[in-house]
């Protein structure tokens, strides 16, 4: 049996509660765009994997990071 999650339920158009907020878009990224991370500072986008991971350089190390990109902004 499977289970529905909250995205494949239906909402009544007189349902009492307010529809499920809307996902916040996905940021892309280009490389050797310079980047901010909340844990590791600074540093370049230098490796974009087709699934989406970003392979960043930090200067003492390099971080793959997975989409969604929470911590992560462009400057």
């Amino acid at each position: 049996m499977k289970s529905s999650g909250p995205a494949g339920r239906r909402r009544l158009p007189t349902s009492p509660f307010p529809p499920p907020p809307a996902a916040p878009p996905v940021q892309e990224f280009e490389l050797h765009e310079r980047v901010t991370h909340d844990k590791y500072g600074l540093g370049q986008v230098v490796g974009i994997e087709p699934g989406g991971a970003l392979l960043v350089d930090f200067g003492t190390q390099k971080v793959k990071i997975l989409s969604p990109y929470v911590k992560l902004f462009k400057l």
